[in-house]
């Protein structure tokens, strides 16, 4: 079976655990005051141009958005998010269950923009609603597109305008940073939002995510608030590590950038064979439409997701490349088309 379900099924890169190896009996202070959280917080400091950065190692991405939300925001207020917003339709309603509403914005293509958020703004502003405050996007997004740099810039002047935060879920940041369609740096993502995270589950890692705060007023007590809600690990180290791997030589991208030439390499034969994609491919997420009969038959040797029912007999499905996504295997997909 041919695997295309998504890109966090597999362990993690060789290098990474050939670096474990060699500090396996190695002992270090916990809870990340060690010297490889030290080093990937560098790094990373490095690479956004930024020292003022704060920076924590969660274990995985949905503890990183309660994480942040909770901290970010008075029990009164509110999240403004897509349609497809991740923490709306797949985190369990972790967010709700702080006691934060989620109001949603229209996205044909998974991106906000200024003037959906504003709706909801002005909408919501008696006090007998619950007052938005955050804005949440993905980059990239639920639907695989990917944000331009006036698109988050204009989010970020908007949110600054009004008193929001702007906060960005980075789950597959490495394929947003490295795609056709991006223009831009980690250094733009410190600069134009108020914190955001760097997903390493999805790109490599054992597990993990880096979520940097640029904010001073958000970052007071959030370790704190990190360890209330269990996203501190006491061996930190462990995550630490990964991420010293992943940017000490440009892994990071070079292992997004192998996801998504495959994803986009499939998208083009899609394409080819005449099938429709209810997106543009930008990412290493491919959304093709075909009928019920065709799906039947790929699922006898390739494995994806449903996603949903677009009528008159026919649905979209997922298909998801990865950093160990072999070529062969999109190869046989094609040809099984």
């Amino acid at each position: 079976m041919q695997f295309f379900v998504n890109d966090y099924s597999e362990f993690c890169h060789p290098d990474i655990l050939d670096r474990m190896k060699e500090y396996l009996t190695d002992p270090q202070p916990g809870y990340g005051y060690d010297i490889h959280c030290d080093r990937a917080k560098d790094l990373l400091r490095k690479e956004m141009d930024r020292a003022d950065g704060d920076i924590h190692f969660i274990p995985g991405g949905t503890q990183a958005n309660l994480v942040a939300i909770t901290a970010f925001l008075r029990p009164h207020q509110a999240v403004i998010g897509a349609q497809t917003a991740h923490i709306h339709d797949h985190e369990a309603g972790s967010i709700e269950s702080r006691g934060h509403k989620i109001y949603l914005a229209d996205s044909p293509d998974g991106k906000l923009r200024p003037e959906a958020i504003d709706r909801l703004v002005q909408s919501h502003q008696a006090e007998n609603t619950a007052h938005p405050k955050l804005v949440y996007i993905s980059d990239t997004t639920e639907v695989g597109t990917v944000y331009t740099k006036g698109e988050i810039k204009a989010l970020y002047n908007y949110c600054e305008d009004k008193g929001l935060f702007l906060y960005i879920d980075g789950a597959r940041l490495g394929s947003a940073l490295t795609s056709p369609a991006n223009d831009m740096t980690l250094a733009d993502f410190a600069k134009y939002s108020h914190a955001f995270f760097i997903g390493g589950t999805k790109n490599g890692a054992l597990l993990g995510e880096a979520l940097v705060i640029m904010k001073d007023e958000l970052k007071e007590d959030f370790r704190v608030i990190m360890k209330q809600n269990g996203a501190i690990l006491a061996k930190s180290f462990v995550t630490g590590l990964q991420f010293e791997v992943l940017f000490e030589d440009g892994l990071y991208y070079d292992l997004a950038t192998h996801a998504n030439r495959l994803a986009l390499k499939l998208a083009d034969a899609l394409q080819a064979k005449g099938y429709q994609l209810i997106q543009e491919a930008q990412s290493n997420q491919i959304f093709p439409i075909m009928t019920r009969e065709k799906i039947k038959e790929l699922r006898k040797e390739f494995a994806f997701e449903d996603w949903a029912d677009e009528g008159d007999g026919y649905y979209s499905v997922r298909f998801v490349t990865s950093w160990a996504t072999k070529e062969s295997s999109v190869d046989a997909l094609i040809q099984a088309l």
